[in-house]
């Protein structure tokens, strides 16, 4: 079985594709600035590669502001990728973001391109899985789109799906063999954004409006009616939002 190490291992991700291979038999380790390893500033990624077969980044930038979020992205995929080339890694698995590869303004998708880029250019095998939005955002894009008493959101569809199942999809990407290409995951309903966020408060009880507006922004950028959503022959995971809400509370 594989050496696997998961970048961004102890988060909402990676600490479920960790759980998943070794479940699996593979020896993963999970890796993060908590266990000494820092991608941003190198601490630590030379000796945790040390015998690695596949790495895994699902790593995420703790700031989003436009040159912070770049600069988290193309420094620590480029100290990755330096440390894998001496390692001998065999495999890179990224797990990005659906609509970095059309038209749009998101400076975090932006960021995550630039990643791709990098990852595709560094000549070591990789596989590239792109998702849609996680039903575990639901909180983070009200509290970003609040204004007074109202929640403003964009009509624009998506596709979005369970963390568990994009756990699944990366576990099982980082057991095979290196695609040398992207692959896209989405969940199995189609929504508007503003239709997550409004289903999932109602749910919850929580009173606030959402007032649907074509021309709010999402995370800083308009987005048109088809940015998030994934292209045909995406894979596509059962779990719904009405399954997902009654087992998910709020994330505090």
């Amino acid at each position: 079985m594989a050496k696997i190490i998961v970048i961004g291992g102890t988060g909402l991700i990676g600490s479920k594709v960790v759980a998943k291979l070794t479940e699996h038999g593979h020896e993963a380790i999970a890796a993060s600035p908590n266990s000494g390893v820092n991608t941003l500033t190198g601490e630590g990624v030379k000796e945790v590669l040390q015998g690695a077969d596949v790495v895994v980044d699902v790593s995420n930038s703790p700031s989003f502001e436009p040159d912070a979020v770049m600069e988290f992205f193309t420094t620590s995929t480029g100290n990755l990728i330096a440390a894998e080339r001496e390692a001998g890694v065999g495999h890179h698995v990224a797990l990005t973001v659906v609509g970095t590869n059309r038209p749009q303004n998101i400076a975090y998708f932006h960021a995550k391109a630039a990643q791709e880029k990098l990852i595709r250019e560094s000549g070591i095998p990789y596989s590239i899985v792109h998702a849609t939005q996680f039903f575990e955002f639901i909180s983070g894009i009200a509290a970003v789109s609040a204004k007074d008493e109202a929640i403003h959101l964009s009509p624009g569809l998506m596709q979005p799906i369970a963390a568990e199942d994009v756990a699944t999809a990366v576990a099982r990407t980082a057991a095979g063999a290196p695609l040398n290409a992207d692959i896209e995951i989405a969940g199995p309903e189609v929504m508007g954004l503003d239709e997550l966020v409004r289903r999932g408060l109602s749910f919850r009880g929580d009173p606030r409006e959402i007032v649907t507006d074509p021309e709010a922004p999402y995370f800083g950028a308009r987005i048109d009616e088809r940015t998030l959503m994934p292209v045909d022959g995406a894979q596509v995971f059962e779990t719904t939002l009405e399954e997902w809400l009654p087992v998910n509370p709020p994330r505090s």
